[in-house]
């Protein structure tokens, strides 16, 4: 058992931490013996550093949705030349009809779903969108709103030839106050962007997750997405403070208060939080930034079981309190799969599992102390068998991309099936060991890895290609083994095109029904990313 400290040359130094187990020893010795490590670090490109990780591999052709799944095209008009006209003046330059343009907007980054639609439209400003929706609405015009294009459940491309709505413009600062922390700013700011805008005023964005050099801030909000920062800022529910949202019918809502306090008739924005689209365009953005932390450790550790992970997470909240603020799980075949189609490979011994613990405070010296204790516990108790810590910027990224890059070596397994639940943390791990014996050799992989700390568990299985009979295998028993725990089928990822049809198992009917009604109250015609998020049926 030790914590690795590499040698001072090496390209990653991770400082190993004072306690029991710091005695001298050589590049990856262990007490009692000298061994030379069966990893190394490779650093193959800026993309080894904590940021944007949605590199794809390119394939060929994706398959139409629409012949793919058992889904009818409603009765939507179709756009016209007077259509592509009228577009022309309200945004003049930015409509757009490439088809090579338009390939890319109608794919999902998972190459999974593909749209038809024929023309893309890039407005600049709120007056724009809302001038477009009214056009739409007038013509009974289906319209598919499109951020950063990182959804995971086919809800960000078209289904048929809706239009394309993008925000990729929309990406202003419209204000930033530096005593209350509040930002707020256009729906198409890149989350990354916006981290390093209020980093350099000593704040940080409350979100963060794998994504982040791509997707948009009003794409997070739209999807309420979670990410890892969640164990210790909430939700985006919580956060965000006020919305500005165009409705189907063109009208502009503006609900883009900046006050943490305001208990005045009914949370409207709490509609358009996790919504995906259905109920309205958001185009700005009001949410609170916690100060930035001065002090971040990560550690990297090995387990034996995953009795242990529980274990260690139990001890992580008693030891580390207030300054732990993630805690992610990986198992071991994700980390094979890392080394293998990224080259980046694990920095301690194989374990069956593994876990990142990320600690931030406001001071250096007190989070090391609490760190220290909870490492040598976990050690001396045989919680963990390995680990090595990172505190400066580039070695904690660098840890964080073992996470974070999980998505994208999956991606290079082939076709993935993924499933985003959230289960009670004692049977995280069973449902992945279920379906390895349900599978057997018909996949390549069945993987699970997650937000540990917040109960959510993404499971991962790749095959060499599509195939119905092992989506019927999948599917519904990953849902109704969710439901039979009262857990939720989709945690974060929101249900898009591919989850709308499972939603009951998470939702009664009396809830479902509700929220259709929502969705004709303040969309009647449907325009608004139509066969997305509501099930087809009650």
């Amino acid at each position: 058992m030790v914590l690795h400290q590499m040698l001072r040359w090496s390209v990653w130094i991770f400082r190993a931490s004072p306690g029991w187990w710091r005695t001298t020893y050589t590049f990856g010795a262990s007490v009692g013996q000298q061994r030379w490590p069966s990893f190394a670090w490779v650093m193959s490109s800026p993309l080894a550093f904590r940021s944007s990780y949605s590199t794809v591999p390119h394939i060929p052709s994706v398959m139409l949705t629409s012949e793919r799944y058992s889904v009818q095209r409603l009765p939507f008009s179709m756009v016209s030349e007077e259509d592509l006209a009228s577009f022309e003046c309200i945004i003049p330059g930015r409509v757009i009809t490439d088809p090579e343009e338009l390939e890319v907007a109608n794919v999902d980054w998972l190459r999974s779903v593909r749209g038809c639609s024929k023309v893309l439209l890039k407005p600049r400003t709120t007056e724009e969108v809302s001038c477009i929706l009214r056009h739409c609405h007038q013509r009974n015009l289906a319209v598919n709103p499109q951020g950063g294009n990182t959804g995971l459940v086919g809800g960000s491309v078209p289904v048929f030839d809706e239009i394309i709505l993008s925000t990729a413009l929309m990406n202003q600062v419209i204000s930033f106050h530096d005593v209350s922390g509040i930002l707020v700013c256009q729906a198409g700011c890149v989350l990354e962007e916006l981290n390093h805008y209020v980093q350099d005023r000593g704040f940080i964005m409350p979100l963060d997750l794998g994504a982040k050099g791509s997707c948009h801030i009003g794409g997070n909000v739209a999807t309420n997405a979670g990410g890892v920062r969640f164990l210790r800022y909430g939700s985006l529910r919580g956060t965000v403070l006020g919305l500005e949202v165009v409705l189907a019918d063109g009208t502009v809502l503006d609900c883009l208060t900046s006050l943490r306090k305001d208990n005045t008739g009914y949370d409207l924005k709490q509609l358009f939080i996790g919504s995906e689209g259905t109920l309205g365009v958001i185009t700005a953005v009001s949410i609170l930034c916690p100060p930035r932390p001065k002090a971040v450790n990560v550690a990297f550790l090995g387990c034996p079981g995953f009795a242990e992970v529980l274990q260690v997470f139990s001890t992580c909240k008693g030891m580390l309190g207030e300054i732990l603020s993630a805690f992610e799980f990986m198992d071991a075949e994700c980390m094979q799969l890392v080394g293998q189609h990224l080259h980046l490979t694990r920095p301690v011994r194989e374990s069956p599992f593994y876990v990142l613990v990320e600690t931030s405070g406001s001071s250096a010296d007190h989070d090391m102390e609490k760190l220290d204790g909870f490492l040598e516990q976990a050690l001396g108790s045989g919680l963990v068998t390995d680990g090595t810590v990172g505190t400066d910027q580039s070695k904690v990224q660098a840890l964080w991309a073992l996470r974070e890059r999980i998505t994208e070596a999956l991606s290079h397994d082939g076709y993935v099936f993924k499933y985003d639940v959230s289960i009670p943390v004692e049977r995280f791990y069973d449902l992945v060991t279920d379906l390895r014996t349900r599978l057997g050799p018909r996949v390549k992989h069945v993987v699970g890895y997650g937000h540990l700390g917040d109960g959510n568990l993404h499971l991962n299985v790749t095959a060499e290609a599509f195939s119905a009979s092992l989506l019927a295998a999948l599917e519904p028993y990953v849902y109704t083994w969710t439901a039979a725990q009262q857990g939720s089928v989709s945690a974060e990822h929101g249900l898009g095109f591919k989850k709308k049809d499972v939603l009951g198992y998470s939702k009664t009917p009396a809830a479902v029904q509700l929220m259709w009604q929502l969705k004709a109250l303040l969309d009647p015609r449907g325009l608004l990313n139509p066969y997305k998020t509501l099930p087809a049926h009650l």
